[in-house]
């Protein structure tokens, strides 16, 4: 190649052992970014964040290789000088001593593994047109087929890369302008290449242009990493977009369906004195994405009657709050005709073995009658109250109940407890504690009334179900839980 358009560049020679320690560098770091795309390539197809992990491996690996590969073409300088230094008298002509012989070029396999690159010359004198080994095995062509004219170039395009490739190399031969653009090629194989090129003009000495240089790069795998990175990156970005909107809707559909009450509730006798004092309190998760199915309620039934329930429907997000919004109606609207507890959550099961989205859930109903200071209740695969009584806590006996929506025609068993005053009743959903490591849900839900009934003798020091709400928080409320939970807490008179 004729010199560009400042002669001094091509008597700048780095160094070859300072190259090939840069070489050894980036083949070790490439090495190692491989190794961690290995590790990603067994993980979940489906997950979004390790797709963006591999994409940014991949995007590494390429940058890497190609790196490398430029690196490798440094070293080994262009063709013509390894020409020079080989012929006889070569080293007298330059007046400079001989080099050692570089290192042996990369076999075709490896160069097209570590990236592209070719280079190109079109001299406008001559109308000669010089490529490299390369350029021809990016446009898949051979030395017979010859190379291409700048007037046979722009044919090898898509049409709509055309006119960029046209202005680039009119501004480059009229304007002295170097040359930054990137177009796809259509090979005679049909495949689809995308190149970038970079050139300059080369000037006589009159200052016109003579000819034409270029290095051509085929960044294929490269785009196609970046567009897989990008593509990733914004379905990141709208499933974060989908999931804050729908904690937005689920936290507002739980406050809206929730009771609105703070602090102690009371319920009367008719009109009369107080029989029964409630606090209840909602315990989000640690990361307070995962909005879930659980709810507490308390309501006075016409007969004097109090109605007290916890449950949990599983799963999260819009769909377990707005089945939680329906179990609870559909609760609240049967109490009132005034079925006991085993026939609601017999309603209940129904109501979810014939919904359109079939779902799991536990509850728990109590229905207390202050007259005689009766507890009536049924579970469905959850929790047992724990009554304390002078400091004293105990889980009451359960009665048998299958989960919710989990058979067809569930019967469910209930049980009356008699209380005293001053008697404390707790109700709690699954996930006040964190999941031990390898531990199960039973083991969980075990350790969680264990350290609940610790908590008797602070219960007995307390004056109000609303103070024994907060010292189940300070225990219980853990900031690495990893599921929301309820408890209810109800003192009686």
């Amino acid at each position: 190649m004729p010199p560009h358009l400042h002669e001094d560049r091509a008597t700048a020679k780095p160094e070859p052992g300072t190259v090939d320690a840069l070489i050894s560098q980036t083949r070790q770091l490439r090495g190692k970014v491989d190794a961690v795309r290995r590790d990603a390539a067994g993980e979940d197809e489906e997950d979004p964040r390790l797709r963006w992990q591999r994409a940014l491996c991949d995007l590494a690996v390429h940058q890497l290789d190609d790196l490398g590969a430029h690196l490798g073409q440094l070293r080994d300088g262009l063709p013509g000088d390894r020409e020079t230094a080989a012929e006889p008298g070569g080293a007298a002509c330059t007046g400079r001593p001989a080099r050692e012989a570089p290192a042996p070029a990369p076999a075709p396999a490896a160069v097209r593994a570590l990236g592209r690159a070719g280079s190109a010359e079109w001299d406008l004198v001559t109308d000669g047109v010089q490529w490299s080994e390369e350029l021809y095995r990016i446009f898949g062509r051979t030395g017979e087929d010859g190379p291409l004219t700048l007037d046979e170039l722009p044919s090898w395009l898509f049409a709509e890369d055309q006119q960029t490739l046209t202005a680039a190399v009119t501004g480059c031969l009229v304007d002295a302008r170097p040359i930054d653009c990137e177009f796809r090629i259509v090979r005679p194989d049909g495949a689809v290449r995308t190149v970038h090129m970079v050139g300059e003009p080369v000037l006589d000495a009159a200052g016109a242009t003579a000819s034409m240089w270029a290095v051509l790069r085929d960044v294929s795998e490269l785009r196609r990493s970046q567009r897989t990175l990008r593509e990733t990156r914004d379905s990141l970005q709208r499933e974060r977009q989908i999931a804050r909107t729908e904690r937005r809707l689920a936290v507002e559909l739980q406050e809206a369906v929730l009771p609105p009450w703070r602090g102690s509730l009371r319920f009367p006798q008719d009109g009369g004195p107080t029989t029964v004092d409630l606090a209840a309190h909602y315990l989000p998760s640690a990361t307070g994405a995962l909005v879930g199915g659980d709810w507490y309620d308390a309501l006075q039934l016409p007969d004097g009657s109090a109605l007290l329930t916890v449950g949990d429907l599983t799963g999260h997000g819009v769909s377990a709050t707005s089945g939680m919004a329906m179990l609870l109606g559909a609760l609240r609207g049967m109490a009132m005709t005034g079925l006991d507890p085993a026939p609601l959550l017999g309603g209940l099961n129904q109501l979810l073995d014939s919904s359109a989205q079939p779902a799991l859930g536990s509850a728990l109903c109590c229905r207390y009658r202050p007259e005689d200071r009766s507890l009536v209740w049924a579970q469905a695969g959850h929790p047992a109250p724990l009554l304390f009584r002078e400091g004293t806590g105990r889980p009451l006996d359960a009665p048998e109940g299958v989960l919710l929506g989990a058979t067809s025609g569930a019967q469910y068993g209930q049980t009356t407890e008699c209380l005293l005053p001053g008697d404390l009743l707790v109700l709690h959903t699954d996930g006040l504690l964190p999941p031990r490591s390898g531990s199960v849900a039973a083991s969980d839900s075990a350790e969680a009334v264990r350290r609940l009934l610790e908590l008797g003798p602070r219960f007995a020091r307390a004056r109000t179900p609303q103070e024994c709400v907060r010292v189940v928080v300070e225990e219980l409320g853990a900031p690495e839980r990893e599921d929301d939970a309820c408890v209810l807490i109800a003192k009686f008179h």
